[in-house]
């Protein structure tokens, strides 16, 4: 099934397809197992920054572990935040990282190019977008700023952040840029938080996060096309259900796996244990956070 279908119909089912991050390689092997024992539909992604300071090696080193263990019907090869700018403030040749991964096999691809104005946004995004649709794959963009390693705001507490609604997606400025960058998922800032990347903040608790459910339903009726959540660990659970159902069809997590592995592997460094770790928690957030158990019949 073509990604851009099955996501489609997410949307349109109240439903979401999540996408979990692989910073280090032997996590793959766990997450896919878990997704299909629990007979949910799930990306398997890796973005630039996982590669550059985790372990994942390369975006052609998760292709080659993700065929090792890709489940059809149950797993989709996702490739996340490909930034123009990236955390560091320093510019990205991004455009033959895009084509890298459809020579590689990717089923769909992100280009974020959010520290931009709109226009560059736009403009970097349509390029994205002419290569990706070449390849008959579609391509998700960023408009706004998801708090978190990505911006200059964590001194700012997080409710005012929320209140004043700072960074999140303008609703105005998302219609012209659905429009004229030819993006087909968008993912928007409507309160989520970004996990930390600086070393002594890895394994620290993510701050609890909550939705702008009514933002979210906005948006979706005012653009029509799948809405997607980054940031998704830490957020509460009811937060996360209504914001499902009010149009977010792919949600980000990252460090609600990324850390149990850590965590144990600095325990034992046992690869093995630190993939039941994985499993284990990965299939207690399909059932009873994400409620995607039981999706493949739907969406497939």
């Amino acid at each position: 099934m073509d990604t851009r279908i099955i996501v489609r119909k997410a949307l349109e089912n109240g439903l979401v397809v999540p996408a979990f991050n692989i910073p280090h390689p032997p996590m793959l092997k766990a997450i896919v197992q878990a997704v299909v024992d629990e007979n949910s539909v799930a990306m398997i992604q890796v973005a630039r920054l996982e590669w550059e300071k985790f372990e994942a090696g390369s975006l052609e080193n998760i292709a080659d572990e993700y065929a090792k263990y890709a489940v059809e019907g149950h797993t989709l090869l996702h490739l996340d935040h490909v930034p123009v700018i990236d955390e560091d403030h320093k510019e990205v040749d991004y455009l033959p990282i895009i084509q890298r991964a459809i020579n590689a096999g990717y089923g769909s691809v992100m280009v974020d190019a959010s520290r931009l104005d709109l226009e560059g946004n736009i403009n970097a995004t349509r390029a994205v977008a002419e290569l990706a649709h070449a390849a008959g794959i579609p391509v998700e963009a960023e408009l706004g700023a998801v708090m978190g390693h990505e911006t200059s705001q964590q001194a700012i507490p997080y409710e005012e952040i929320f209140a004043k609604k700072m960074g999140f997606t303008k609703v105005d400025e998302a219609v012209k840029f659905v429009r004229e960058s030819e993006c087909d998922w968008l993912s928007v800032a409507v309160g989520s938080v970004h996990g930390a990347i600086a070393d002594n903040l890895l394994d620290k608790k993510k701050p609890a996060a909550k939705l702008d459910v009514e933002h979210i339903e906005t948006l979706r009726n005012a653009l029509n096309i799948p809405l997607v959540l980054h940031g998704g660990s830490g957020i509460e659970n009811d937060y996360i259900t209504r914001g499902i159902k009010a149009g977010i069809a792919k949600i980000n997590v990252g460090t609600e796996l990324r850390q149990p592995y850590e965590r144990a592997m600095r325990e034992k460094n046992d690869v093995e244990y630190a993939r039941e770790c994985v499993y284990t928690r990965c299939r207690e957030l399909i059932r009873d956070f994400l409620h995607t158990a039981d999706d493949a019949k739907i969406l497939y």
